[in-house]
């Protein structure tokens, strides 16, 4: 069996594995990407984008397509007998210059697999469906996977693997990674999209009984379908058959105008709480539901794993470039506590619903995630320095800013790509800018200088009109600041500027080669 070598086989086409895939393609690594199933995923599962993962997909070149294929979330009607009590879910807020995108987005998954796909496709790689890995070996310097496919098993030697493959992982099982949790075989609920006739699709319904078993009917953006709901008994056995599904939701809501005109994709959904004993064994990484399983409740999931993804590409691609192999623990170390987090907040979100408890149904800046931060983690040892309203770890904000001549320029524009960012506020730091040495291999640096006075020749200059800029990152002095491809705050340095970025900057970047320049 004849054997290729690349440098990432990513294991599982879901939205993890395809944003990984993504950002690794676009930083020049070779990689494959391989699923089991014979097609993509057709149904709306995980159908909540919160505002952190639109800032992702957007610098990952997804964006478009996602928001071109969704909307916002509509208001809840509660039916309370002849009652509809209206309750906003997720309260819809203004975008700002630094908050671009702040509402969750209802899309259905299959939507946003198709976005990832297409921009995946794009940079020239494609998922390769009806492919599953059957074994892998890990050795010295590579994994040897071997791989069944329709024209046979391929050996496949990679200098990493990723198991993007779902909670019931293959990857994760043969690399004998614990998986601590449960699953509550006796709470389970069915979950159909379907066409219907007679709903209005100007709300997301709810029809609660007594003891938490309730239907739901959220309406699909731009389509006749709605994602049904259905909490069953603890012994049922339900039939999942268009007729029986049809006089079940009938006989529920009482209203006999309601009906179910053709299903798309069905499902019996158990709430899984588990998560992964660590992220890492060797040169085998876990990623999405592989490392964490959550209940549906919050809109956690999917975002969770995109932004696993967000975190390790950059980091596997430094390493493949001569970075430390110690940055690949950082991996863990930042996200399997968020994930541990999520965990708690879905389930107290889940278990709300038997309650009947209103704040179950709530969404706030947690669910969000905007507010997540690898603050103390191995990242952010610098933690003494901060400014007003920022410390090392924090995800950086938008801003606009003004270029030279005159156009207004958003900061995550200038950020986009697969490089890391310096920005030089004020003139001090604007001189100091060229003296600040870069590798010329791995992700490059983007030198950006706000209010650089005279200092205008060591990177791209621009003003903050207004003072927004200053305020919303609390600067109050000559600043330097560095910012991770994934757009957190890796350094913070108000004196001794350019030695204190460059020694916090080492342990993410190849040690060889290094080179000043603008």
């Amino acid at each position: 069996m004849s054997a290729e070598t690349i440098d990432v086989l990513i294991v599982g086409a879901g939205p993890t594995g395809t944003a990984l895939a993504i950002d690794l393609v676009r930083r020049g690594v070779t990689v494959r990407i391989i699923d089991r199933a014979a097609a993509g995923f057709d149904g709306s599962r995980a159908k909540g984008v919160q505002p952190r993962t639109l800032e992702v997909l957007e610098d990952l070149g997804a964006l478009a397509d996602v928001l071109a294929g969704g909307a916002t979330y509509p208001r809840l009607g509660i039916h309370a007998g002849p009652l509809t009590i209206p309750w906003a879910m997720n309260p819809q807020r203004r975008a700002t210059a630094d908050v671009p995108y702040p509402n969750t987005w209802l899309i259905p998954q299959h939507r946003t697999d198709s976005a990832l796909r297409a921009r995946l496709r794009e940079l020239g790689t494609e998922v390769e469906f009806d492919c599953a890995l059957t074994g892998f070996e890990q050795k010295t310097e590579a994994v040897a996977a071997t791989v069944s496919t329709p024209d046979g098993d391929r050996r496949i030697i990679c200098r990493y693997l990723v198991g993007a493959d779902g909670g019931a992982s293959t990857v994760r099982k043969t690399a004998g990674i614990g998986f601590e949790g449960r699953t509550d075989e006796s709470d389970r609920m069915i979950i159909v999209d379907a066409e219907v006739e007679g709903l209005p699709t100007g709300h997301w319904h709810v029809w609660p009984r007594l003891g938490g078993r309730f239907i739901g009917a959220c309406p699909l953006p731009h389509s006749d379908q709605f994602q049904w709901m259905i909490r069953l008994d603890a012994d049922e056995e339900p039939s999942l058959e268009l007729d029986d599904l049809d006089a079940r939701i009938r006989a529920h809501i009482g209203d006999k105008g309601v009906r179910l005109r053709k299903i798309y994709w069905k499902s019996v959904f158990r709430p899984n709480i588990r998560l992964a004993d660590r992220y890492r064994a060797g040169r085998v990484f876990l990623a999405g539901d592989a490392a964490h399983v959550h209940t549906p409740a919050g809109a956690q999931g999917l975002n969770t794993g995109i932004q696993d993804a967000y975190n390790l590409g950059w980091k596997l691609a430094q390493v493949l470039h001569g970075a430390p192999d110690a940055l690949l623990d950082t991996y863990e170390a930042e996200r399997r506590p968020i994930a541990a987090r999520v965990l708690g907040l879905s389930t107290k979100k889940y278990e709300g619903l038997a309650r009947l408890d209103p704040s179950s149904i709530k969404r706030g800046d947690d669910e969000r995630q905007l507010g997540l931060n690898y603050r103390g983690g191995p990242l952010a040892d610098n933690a003494a320095e901060r400014t007003r309203t920022l410390r090392v770890g924090d995800r950086v904000p938008d801003a606009i800013l003004t270029d030279t001549g005159g156009q207004s320029r958003r900061l995550f524009t200038l950020m986009s790509g697969p490089q890391f960012t310096a920005i030089a506020y004020g003139p001090e730091a604007a001189s100091e800018l060229a003296g600040l040495s870069w590798p010329t291999a791995g992700a490059p640096l983007s030198r950006l200088c706000v209010d650089p006075g005279t200092a205008r020749e060591h990177g791209i200059a621009l003003s903050d009109t207004g003072g927004r800029f200053a305020k919303s990152f609390g600067l109050t002095a000559a600043t330097l600041l560095l910012i991770r491809p994934d757009g957190y705050l890796a350094a913070i340095a108000t004196e001794n500027r350019v030695e204190a970025t460059e020694s916090l900057a080492a342990g993410m970047v190849p040690a060889h080669n290094r080179a000043t320049s603008v």
